[in-house]
């Protein structure tokens, strides 16, 4: 069983018709906004045969999946028409994820009931592994949308704890006044991306502190994945030097390995030895511009795709001096597009952890697989 650390499943709920992205269809806007999420998926995300999600429960089921870290973004939150770069938050951004949070559950009870459940607890968590069922966990890419002022993010932090989310990736795309980011658009280079997107010289933000404070008070997991380097050792530095935070892990969810040619968006040796000494765990992204960047041969099937993969995973547990702070955080759907050879869609994933158990043995291939990654979710669920 594979644990996928994150993923976009709601990306094609919330673009196609005839799931219960049809809540969004009240409105005008958002049926344009919904189309316009399905046509753009389809060009530039979507790698699942014939440009169809790589993300579905019929994929999920087939690629041996069994827990399924669920992307909650909000793109047209982040940027779109009238957001200027560099802009705060929005203060509707709460309620257009918890909107989006209740559309995913719609669908899941409308369309995978007895197949698939949504996870708020322990007993959830237990509960879907003891029954074969899909567990579904809700987690949020993006801090702009805990809120604009610093009430409205602990109030969210709150009510999102409460409905089950597991972690939010605080940075993302751009800075939006919470927590500078690394670049993290392969079409532009770092170099022109800091040119195009100036960016303050800090790290966290007031509002970026509160939220890093609160997410600690609630159990919601911190992903330091997308951070520039000085906004993760500063959020860091953050719980290191909080009595409340003794014991609280933080991860990456969907990052790489900087292999000793960058980009920034992989992690350096430094941090990730950081993370694994506050217990965390590093989940490897499946995006070929990160794991096998300016490697001079690319990958071309699925036994190179592991190679690439398996060189990051050997870093890690050269660094941290095993295999328990390494796991898989795909990002498929999540416009990684291309994906790694072989490791185009859900479906796909058996493939992957065939390999890792006789290239690692058992016991090392299901830390990777699995238990390093329910050890995150056993902290956020006591």
């Amino acid at each position: 069983m594979l644990v996928d650390m994150h993923a976009h499943y709601p990306m094609h709920v919330l673009g196609e018709e005839g799931h219960a992205s049809t809540h969004l269809h009240r409105w005008d806007a958002e049926r344009l906004r919904a189309r316009v999420i399905n046509l753009i998926s389809k060009v530039f995300n979507y790698e699942g045969p014939g440009d169809s999600p790589s993300v579905t429960m019929e994929r999920i089921r087939d690629g041996q999946v069994g827990v399924v870290l669920s992307v909650l973004y909000l793109p047209f939150d982040e940027i779109s028409v009238g957001i200027e770069f560099g802009e705060g938050p929005g203060p509707a951004g709460p309620e257009n994820l918890l909107h989006q949070l209740k559309i995913v559950e719609d669908e899941i009870e409308d369309h995978h009931h007895g197949v698939a459940l949504v996870v708020r607890s322990r007993p959830d968590l237990d509960r879907a592994r003891r029954d074969g069922l899909t567990a579904m966990v809700h987690c949020v890419e993006g801090g702009f949308a805990l809120g604009a002022e610093a009430g409205q993010v602990e109030r969210t932090v709150e009510a999102i704890a409460d409905r089950g989310v597991a972690y939010v990736t605080l940075a993302h795309l751009f800075w939006r006044r919470v927590a500078t980011n690394a670049p993290a658009l392969p079409f532009l280079s770092d170099r022109w991306y800091h040119r195009l997107f100036r960016q303050p010289d800090q790290g966290l933000s007031p509002l970026g502190q509160v939220a890093v404070d609160a997410l600690v008070r609630h159990r919601v997991l911190i992903d330091v994945t997308h951070m520039s380097r000085r906004s993760l050792d500063e959020t860091l530095d953050r719980l290191d030097g909080n009595p409340a935070a003794g014991g609280v892990p933080v991860i990456a969810s969907h990052a790489a390995c900087d292999l000793g040619r960058g980009p920034e968006y992989n992690l350096s040796p430094e941090s990730i030895v950081r993370i694994a000494r506050r217990g965390g765990v590093i989940a490897l992204i499946d995006c070929a511009h990160y794991l096998a960047f300016k490697q001079a041969r690319q990958p071309g099937n699925l036994d190179e795709s592991v190679d690439a993969l398996c060189r990051h995973i050997d870093l890690i547990a050269e660094l941290t001096g095993g295999f328990d702070h390494v796991a898989i955080g795909s990002d498929l759907d999540g416009y990684i597009k291309p994906a790694l050879p072989g490791l185009k869609h859900m479906g796909q994933m058996g493939g992957l952890q065939a390999r890792l158990h006789d290239r690692y043995g058992p016991e090392k291939a299901e830390k990777v697989c699995q238990a390093n990654a329910l050890r995150m979710l056993h902290y956020r669920f006591p």
